[in-house]
C-alpha cells in the first residue's frame, strides 16, 4: 500500500483532473442537491447519499424537488450516468471525494447541535480508504472540522493529510435568488495542511468559477458565521428601526427607499416579521456558543436575536390594534388568513419561517387562522411545529377573500395577487410592504 502522502495526493489531483474522480454528496436538500447537479456538470461521476427512500427513487427517477434544480436537468444526467442516488452508505467506499451537506441545527437550550455531523462522519469513517478527500459544507462554528470531524475519522487508524485528506468549504446557497447559483457564487476552501488545501482547490475548481482558498479550516468555518452574523445584526437593526418609526408615525420602507439612493456608506436591509430559513436565525448562535469557552460575551449576536425573535409579536400586536381600532374585534372572534408560509418569497423551503409562529400565537388567542402559499400546498411535518402538519393552502379567491376579517401577508411571494387583496381584503396587513412596492394604497392596508 502507498502510503507516502505527496503520491497520494498526486493520485488523487490527477484523478480530479482527468474527472475520474467520483464525488460522493452526502445530504441532497438545498444545498446537496444543487452541489450535486454543478459536480456532474463538471464532469465528475457523481454519487447523492441520502437515508430518505423517497427522495432516492423521486431523484432517480428524474424528478426534482428543490426549485433550483430543474428535473430536464436532473433527468439528463441520471439518463447519461453522470448523476445517481442511493441510500447504499457502503458505496462511500468507492467515492474519492466526499461532501458532507447535513443540517446543523440549534437544540432547544439554543446550544450547537452537530448530532447530524456526528453521525454521518461515523458512517464515512466505516468506509473511509487512503487516498479519500472529505469535505464538511454544513455550517457550524469554528475549529469543528479538526476538533469534532477529523478524531471521528482518525479513530480507524487513517491519519488527515497522510492517508486522507480533509477540508471545510461553506455553502453559500441563496433559495430563491435568480442572479445567482452554485455555479457562480465564490466557493471559500480551506484544506487542513497545504495537499488538503490543493486537491479541495482542484476540485471546487471543476465545479464553479471561482475558488478562494483560506489559511484553515477554522478561518474557512468563520467565514461563513460572519456572513450571517453580519445579516442577522443588520436585520435586527432595521427591525428595531421599524417599531421607532411606527410609533413616530414615519414609514420605515420610504426612508430605506431614500436612504438607498446615497451611492456609499449604506447598504440596504429590509424589515418583516421575523426571521427564516435554516442559517441566519441559527448560525449566529454557534458563534455566541463557542465563544463561552474564551470567555467572551457577544452582546451584538445576542441583542439582534432578541429584536428578531420578538418580530412575530410585535406584527401580531399591530393585528391587535388594527381589528380594535377599523373593525371592532378582537383577535378571539377574528378570522385571519396569512400569505405566506415559506420563510422567503418565491421558495417552498419553510424551516425556521416566522409565519409558524405568527400562526400559533394567535391561535393561542383563539384566533381561526388559514394561509395561502402557492409554493406550499401542504404544512410538512417539522420538528418544532409538528401540530401543523398536514394544512392545506387555501385558494386565493374574491368570496374566500371576503370571508377574513384580515389578511396578513407574511411572505411577499411575486406569484399573489395582490390586486386581489386589494379589491376584496377587508383589512391587509403588510409585514413586507408587498403592497406598497405595487402601489396599492388604501386606508385598509396597514404596514407592519
Amino acid at each position: 500500500m502507498n502510503t507516502d502522502p505527496e503520491q497520494i495526493a498526486g493520485k488523487l489531483a490527477d484523478r480530479i483532473a482527468r474527472r475520474e474522480a467520483v464525488a460522493g454528496i452526502i445530504g441532497l436538500g438545498y444545498v446537496g442537491l444543487p452541489l450535486a447537479m454543478a459536480s456532474a456538470r463538471g464532469g465528475f461521476p457523481t454519487v447523492g447519499f441520502d437515508i430518505d427512500p423517497d427522495k432516492v427513487a423521486s431523484l432517480n427517477a428524474g424528478h426534482s424537488y428543490i426549485g433550483a434544480v430543474a428535473s430536464d436537468e436532473l433527468a439528463g444526467h441520471t439518463a447519461s450516468g453522470g448523476f445517481r442516488a442511493t441510500a447504499d452508505f457502503a458505496e462511500l467506499a468507492a467515492c474519492d471525494v466526499i461532501i458532507i451537506c447535513v443540517p446543523t441545527p440549534l437544540s432547544k437550550q439554543r446550544e450547537p447541535d452537530l448530532t447530524f455531523v456526528e453521525v454521518t462522519t461515523r458512517v464515512i469513517a466505516s468506509h473511509l480508504r487512503p487516498g479519500q478527500l472529505v469535505i464538511l459544507e454544513s455550517t457550524t462554528y469554528p475549529g469543528t472540522t479538526q476538533d469534532v470531524v477529523k478524531p471521528i475519522l482518525e479513530a480507524g487508524g487513517l491519519r488527515s493529510g497522510q492517508d486522507f485528506f480533509l477540508a471545510f468549504s461553506p455553502e453559500r446557497e441563496d433559495p430563491g435568488n435568480a442572479s445567482f447559483r452554485t455555479v457562480t457564487i465564490p466557493k471559500v476552501v480551506a484544506g487542513e495542511g497545504p495537499a488538503a488545501s490543493a486537491v479541495a482547490e482542484a476540485y471546487y475548481a471543476g465545479v464553479v468559477e471561482r475558488v478562494v482558498v483560506v489559511s484553515s479550516p477554522a478561518t474557512a468555518e468563520a467565514v461563513k458565521i460572519t456572513e450571517n452574523v453580519f445579516r442577522a445584526v443588520n436585520i435586527a437593526l432595521v427591525n428595531e428601526l421599524k417599531v421607532i418609526y411606527d410609533a413616530m408615525g414615519i414609514d420605515v420602507w420610504e426612508v430605506i427607499e431614500a436612504a438607498s439612493t446615497k451611492p456609499f456608506g449604506f447598504m440596504p436591509f429590509y424589515p418583516g416579521p421575523g426571521l427564516g430559513g435554516h442559517c441566519i436565525p441559527i448560525d449566529p448562535f454557534y458563534l455566541t456558543w463557542k465563544s463561552r469557552e474564551y470567555g467572551l460575551p457577544t452582546r451584538f449576536i445576542e441583542l439582534a436575536g432578541e429584536i428578531n425573535v420578538a418580530m412575530p409579536r410585535y406584527v401580531v400586536g399591530n393585528l391587535e390594534r388594527a381589528l380594535d381600532a377599523r373593525l371592532s374585534k378582537s383577535l378571539g372572534s377574528a378570522r385571519i388568513l396569512i400569505i405566506g408560509l415559506a420563510y422567503k418569497k418565491n421558495v417552498s423551503d419553510v424551516r425556521e419561517s416566522p409565519s409558524f409562529a405568527l400562526i400559533e400565537l394567535l391561535e393561542r388567542r383563539g384566533t381561526r387562522v388559514d394561509y395561502h402559499d402557492p409554493f406550499v400546498p401542504e404544512v410538512p411535518v417539522t420538528r418544532e411545529h409538528s401540530a401543523l402538519a398536514g394544512r392545506r393552502s387555501v385558494a386565493l379567491t374574491p368570496e374566500a377573500l371576503a370571508g377574513y376579517d384580515a389578511v396578513m401577508i407574511s411572505t411577499d411571494h411575486d406569484d399573489i395577487d395582490y390586486a386581489a387583496l386589494d379589491a376584496h381584503a377587508g383589512l391587509v396587513l403588510d409585514t413586507r410592504n408587498a403592497m406598497g412596492r405595487r402601489g396599492f394604497r388604501s386606508d385598509r392596508i396597514v404596514k407592519s
